[in-house]
């Protein structure tokens, strides 16, 4: 999951209490709300993940602040949404899953606290959808493929980070039957990103189908064949700088069908993976081999033989 550009602007706070007039307030945040969704890079080309863990949470509360002044920015509501979804899946999902084998209840309110954060992403993606397209979401609920449509390109970051908000959510909540019903609204979102713009975030949109298609039966839909395409392209379309794409597949296919060499084949690449190559993608990166490292230490427990 490539790193968001948020959190440029951490003091602004405190930069707009001086400036008076409700309405001058409010452009000047309106003014500052594409920076905050474009700005950040120094996260996302980040060699320290725990020093950034620890930033984070100050400048999702610096964006919500900032959306109390002016609540249908969409600039802002999609780094609320970006910056919620990433920190939930980087920073408390996948430390749960680490946490697990030692500490079962603590891994278990971990769960339900990344749970609590995607719900957040999910309903600031919602409101910034919303806010483009008035009636979105009524829409989407009644013809999911039809509000998809209504949606252009300049849509892309907020569609794809809603629909991944609501896929982490749903991924780790199967008893919730309410929200797991909701999983053709995300794929519908997520399949007009790859008609929109696949190549947005280096081809994350296939990310999500890889787990997608080969995390579902095909009885239910799945397909291990379309979420192997899929991982072909997104390879393709990051030219191989991307981590988290092995990882995909690793996880949601190959676990699956119990094929322990090609897993453990597929999940060196990902450690191969340079990451000073792109340096956009070097936390996301990070990231993802640590879990690829975890991963591996674990064969004897996600295979039989």
């Amino acid at each position: 999951m490539k790193a968001s550009r948020l959190f440029a602007l951490p003091l602004i706070p405190v930069l707009l209490a001086g400036v008076s007039g409700c309405s001058v307030k409010t452009m000047a945040v309106n003014a500052l709300g594409k920076a905050l969704a474009e700005g950040g890079g120094s996260y996302a080309r980040d060699e320290d993940p725990e020093l950034v863990a620890g930033a984070i949470p100050f400048g999702l509360k610096t964006i919500e602040s900032l959306l109390e002044t002016s609540p249908r920015n969409s600039d802002l509501l999609l780094a609320a949404a970006s910056g919620f979804t990433q920190y939930g899946y980087a920073f408390v999902q996948l430390e749960a899953d680490y946490l697990e084998s030692r500490d079962f209840s603590a891994a278990a309110a971990q769960k339900q606290r990344a749970k609590k954060l995607y719900r957040r992403a999910l309903t600031y993606g919602l409101r910034g959808l919303e806010a483009r397209h008035p009636g979105f979401e009524s829409q989407l609920r009644r013809d999911s493929k039809d509000a998809a449509a209504s949606a252009g390109k300049a849509d892309v970051p907020l569609l794809y980070w809603t629909a991944a908000a609501w896929g982490a959510a749903i991924s780790i909540s199967k008893e919730d039957s309410e929200l797991v019903a909701d999983q053709g609204l995300a794929e519908a979102l997520i399949r007009r990103v790859v008609e929109l713009d696949e190549g947005f975030g280096g081809g994350t949109a296939h990310d999500f189908l890889i787990s997608l298609e080969g995390g579902r039966p095909a009885a239910a839909g799945g397909s291990a064949e379309r979420a192997k395409k899929h991982f072909e392209r997104a390879l393709a379309l990051c030219n191989g700088s991307r981590a988290a794409p092995y990882l995909s597949y690793a996880e949601s296919v190959l676990v699956a069908a119990q094929n322990r060499a090609e897993f453990e084949t597929v999940l060196n690449k990902a450690l191969e993976v340079d990451v000073n190559k792109v340096p956009d993608y070097r936390l996301a990166n990070l990231i993802a081999q640590k879990r690829a490292r975890w991963l591996l230490s674990r064969l004897d427990q996600l295979f039989l033989d």
